[in-house]
């Protein structure tokens, strides 16, 4: 695949006698936690284990999306983007936040689509590995209740912010990148790591703020 060659970063650079390049770099492992302050009326959407495996970001950053796609089509109720929370750090690779750009784009045919919010320019400022939690606060069209959530990495490694892949090794094949005009399923050179740390959080729109059962939360979860 053509994405494969030349954008992904190298191996670590920590050892010694390793090779001269800075590399993806495996962060201590951590819970994934909860939705951020304030969302308690709402559910979260994920795909991944809540465990991290590997830190990665693209050589060449400018115009590479990943993103992970979703669907409240037996959720329907819940069509309010509240966030999107996005796992990384600021330690590596220069140790800061630099910002990334965030969409919400269709999903159909098997595959993410156009650009239907954004992109938006985001920024972190947590001070270690942990959950970016960004707003978004828009309501999903009747048409878009399959969708994807994407970040682009916008600058070139090693000014720009990685992103996070979990420990789980079995693709769930919701996890894509996108490079030189098409998506594709993930893939990194890190495999099997191929499931990114990206999740929703979703309101019910008829009845902002009202607590879900706990069923339902373990359901939108997993889902």
């Amino acid at each position: 695949m053509r994405a494969r060659v030349g954008v992904l970063v190298g191996f670590s650079a920590w050892a010694a006698g390793a090779a001269a390049w800075d590399a993806a770099v495996a962060p201590a492992r951590g819970g994934a936690g909860g939705p951020a302050p304030g969302t308690d009326g709402t559910l979260e959407l994920a795909w991944d284990n809540g465990s991290p495996s590997w830190h990665v970001s693209w050589l060449t950053g400018a115009g590479v999306w990943v993103g992970n796609d979703f669907s409240i089509a037996t959720l329907s109720a819940y069509r309010r983007v509240k966030q999107v929370r996005v796992y990384s750090g600021p330690a590596w690779p220069n140790g800061h936040w630099d910002g990334w750009r965030l969409g919400l784009y269709s999903f159909a045919s098997g595959a993410p689509g156009s650009l239907i919010w954004g992109p938006a320019w985001v920024q972190g400022s947590a001070t270690g590995y942990a959950w970016a939690n960004f707003g978004v606060d828009w309501v999903l069209p009747a048409a878009n209740l399959a969708f994807t959530a994407a970040i682009d990495q916008v600058y070139n490694h090693p000014n720009t912010d990685a992103f996070m892949l979990d420990t789980n090794t079995t693709f769930r094949g919701h996890s894509w990148f996108y490079y030189q005009g098409s998506w594709s399923p993930m893939h990194t050179g890190l495999d099997p790591y191929r499931n990114l740390m990206l999740r929703v959080v979703v309101d019910n729109t008829s009845y902002p703020g009202v607590v879900p059962s706990s069923w339902g939360r373990l359901k939108a979860l997993y889902y």
